[in-house]
């Protein structure tokens, strides 16, 4: 009887061509166990929303690892109210090369970000803060990514503001925080999400 990890693995082996990613298939046996890890904390600690094997594969990894074609060999990146580890973990399953920094203001998904961090070797090339990001100093980073931070329309401009000079931002949002943001930024980059009419990648240099 096929179990929902396996629904999750064929689901990525599936779509990622669609996305534009090749999984190796140690890279995909690290991603099925993130997902199994996810699934066991995700009713105590109200990581996603409920959805099917296949709808977490394309929305929520698939669609988080559309940044690895923006990333340059040995990026380091800072991913603002990680939560699950949502894009940035799986970003670190696939890529050895790739150093983060996770800022989370919950101690307890921190503690489940950590656990989900232990197959990531070297284990210092993250780290994970336990924090709201407006309470802490931005470290030095060549990006900054943010997938589904609370009020994030409101939060926006202090994030901007706070992110590292000549940082690249790389933004997941639907279509009124895609607008905020050419209203807030200028010129930005804009990728539609596979899969979604309405979802949206925008890149854009912080210049403060």
């Amino acid at each position: 009887m096929e179990t929902a990890k396996d629904e999750f693995g064929k689901t990525l082996e599936a779509h990622a061509p669609e996305f534009g990613i090749a999984l190796q298939a140690d890279r995909l046996e690290r991603l099925i166990d993130y997902y199994g890890l996810i699934m066991k904390w995700n009713e105590r600690l109200h990581l996603v929303a409920p959805c099917s094997p296949a709808e977490f594969g394309t929305r929520h990894v698939l669609e988080s690892l559309t940044l690895l074609k923006h990333l340059p060999i040995g990026a380091t990146i800072i991913d603002v109210g990680s939560g699950a580890g949502l894009p940035v973990i799986p970003c670190l399953l696939v890529r050895d090369d790739l150093r983060a920094t996770l800022i989370e203001s919950s101690n307890r998904k921190a503690v489940l970000l950590r656990e989900a961090l232990r197959p990531v070797a070297p284990p210092d090339r993250v780290q994970v803060i336990a924090d709201r990001f407006e309470n802490i100093q931005a470290p030095k980073a060549d990006f900054v990514t943010c997938r589904a931070l609370d009020r994030f329309s409101e939060i926006l401009p202090s994030l901007i503001e706070w992110a590292p000079r000549n940082s690249t931002l790389l933004l997941f949002a639907g279509e009124s925080i895609r607008d905020r943001i050419q209203t807030i930024l200028g010129p930005v980059t804009v990728e539609r999400i596979p899969h979604s009419e309405r979802r949206f990648l925008l890149i854009a240099r912080a210049t403060n």
